[in-house]
Formats: C-alpha cells, structure tokens, sequence
C-alpha cells in the first residue's frame, strides 16, 4: 500500500473531525487512511459491514453500518461525530453508485437507485453537516464527483445525472456557506483502479484497461490519489477554494 504523502505534515488534521461515507473500501477507505495519519478523528459510514473492521486498521475511528439513502442515517453519523468527537470540520460525500446501460434500457429502478445515492444521499449528509457546521463555525464538505458531470459519456444518463446534481448541489453549499465559513468543492474524478466497477460489468479489468490509453497520463488513477486531492480540498492548504469542480481524471477532459 502506497504510505501518505511524507511531504504533508502529519498534523495537519489534528484536533479535526471528519466523516466519510463509502469508507470501507476504495477511495473511501484510502480518504480515511490519509485523514487519520494526519491527525483526524473519523467517523467512517458504510451499508457495508466492512467498515467495522476500520477501528482495528486505524484506531480511534467510529464505524457505522448505514445506508446513506436513508435520512435517518445521515442525522446519526453527524450526531455521532458531535456526540463522541465533539464537533465535524470536514464531511467527505464519497458513497456512490453507477450503472452503464444505454438510455433505451435504463429503467426507473435503475435510475432511482444511483440517484438515490449519488444525489439523494449526498444532499442528505451535506444538509445535516451544513447544520452542524453552521453551528460550529464553519468547516469542509467535499464530495467525489466524475468527471461526467462536465462531458457526456455513452450508456451514463443515470449516473451522470447524478454526478451533475451533486455538482450543482456543490455550488449552492458553497455560495450559501461562504458567509458562514463552510467551504464545498467537489472532485471530477477519472476512472480509478477499484472494484467498483465489478459490481456491474463482467468485463470490468478490460474496461478499465480501455481506458489508460484514453487519457494523456496513460493510465487510471488510484485510488489514493483521489483520496489525497479530496484532503487537499478539505485542508487550510485549499481555503481559497469553493464551489470548484476539481479535475483529477489524468487528462482525460482535456483532450
């Protein structure tokens, strides 16, 4: 495993609280390594049961079994990050869902599912984290977005949708949020070196494969290089930075 960026100083979270959704694997999982080698206390959410094996990798963290389309869970994560760590600084809306079907095939349960997460969840945890940090003196939100939510890619009406109104959703927390010092960027990621993709295409290693020599850098990303821009968006090293749709896809979008 690839260690945190030694050039960053390892306290630069110390005495902040995040929380981070999607977080038992992936860039998730990578987004808690770096926060929590950096000094944050994390608590870490998950529909996964997964995510309770993270307190023994990383000590201190909270984990909590949770759908993050249900509202009910994201009012308990941010309870949970005030009630046990006594504040949220930094919320990371990472939990996310995709589905590849041309438009002719995509049906309303396709469609309602990855708008359900990607949008419906992220709304939901972005809302009871602004409340929190509105209270609090302000803080970070930062989600994972893609870069489809700026380009138009084949068989992806549903989860660029998505991805498009978490950006939109980006904006209107930062333009509401400046005045109250709570900053929101989101991250137009590229196609990354996950298992995500194996939940939904047989073929998934060809695919991503298909993809490296798409984009000028030659390769997909890892997942901890996602991981390091989405800290990076939520540090002092980024406080002129909000309502911003960050590029990391190696290039892809500027061909």
């Amino acid at each position: 495993m690839t260690p945190a960026n030694p050039s960053v100083e390892t306290a630069e979270f110390a005495g902040k609280v995040a929380l981070v959704t999607g977080a038992a694997r992936g860039v998730g999982k990578e987004t808690v390594r770096l926060l929590h080698h950096r000094g944050a206390q994390i608590v870490a959410v998950d529909q996964r049961p997964g995510v309770k094996e993270l307190p023994a990798e990383f000590p201190g963290v909270h984990p909590l079994v949770g759908d993050v389309t249900d509202e009910a869970t994201a009012t308990l994560a941010v309870r949970e990050a005030v009630d046990v760590f006594g504040g949220l600084d930094i919320l990371v809306n990472n939990a996310g869902r995709t589905i590849n079907k041309p438009i002719t095939e995509t049906t309303a349960q396709d469609w309602d599912a990855v708008m359900a997460v990607n949008a419906r969840g992220s709304f939901f945890f972005a809302r009871e984290a602004f409340r929190a940090m509105r209270n609090l003196g302000g803080g970070a939100i930062v989600s994972t977005g893609s870069y489809v939510c700026t380009i138009a890619l084949p068989e992806g009406a549903a989860y660029s949708a998505s991805k498009g109104a978490l950006a939109q959703l980006t904006k209107v927390l930062a333009v509401e949020g400046g005045p109250l010092g709570i900053r929101a960027n989101i991250v137009a990621a590229g196609v990354i070196e996950t298992d995500f993709l194996d939940t939904f295409r047989s073929d998934s290693r060809a695919y991503l494969a298909s993809f490296a020599g798409a984009q000028p850098l030659g390769r997909v990303a890892k997942p901890e290089e996602i991981a390091e821009v989405l800290c990076f968006l939520a540090s002092p090293r980024s406080s002129f930075i909000t309502g911003a749709v960050v590029a990391a896809d190696g290039g892809f979008t500027a061909i």
